[in-house]
């Protein structure tokens, strides 16, 4: 369990480091499981309705700036219309 940053309150951490590095652990030791699964959720929106290429520098260092806002500040602008998976109807 760990205090998520992005929630505020005491959740299920993430399995594992989501990816090498610094900023990888501290994303394993700050940000829950709920809310890594809503930023990937969020990112695969961005990648769509943006229309990147996921491995062209300019697309990763967008998505590398837009991570750290949805996760870490309140600077991030929800996209109109989005709603989290788990919030979602069946």
């Amino acid at each position: 369990m760990i205090q998520c940053m992005k929630l505020g309150k005491e959740l299920e951490g993430l399995d594992s480091v989501p990816f090498p590095g610094a900023k990888g652990q501290y994303i394993f030791d700050n940000i829950s499981k709920q809310a890594w699964k809503q930023w990937m959720e969020m990112q695969t929106m961005i990648i769509n309705e943006q229309k990147l290429v996921s491995f062209e520098p300019k697309a990763r260092k967008l998505l590398e700036m837009e991570r750290e806002k949805f996760l870490f500040s309140e600077d991030f602008v929800m996209v109109e219309g989005y709603v989290p998976q788990e919030q979602k109807k069946p």
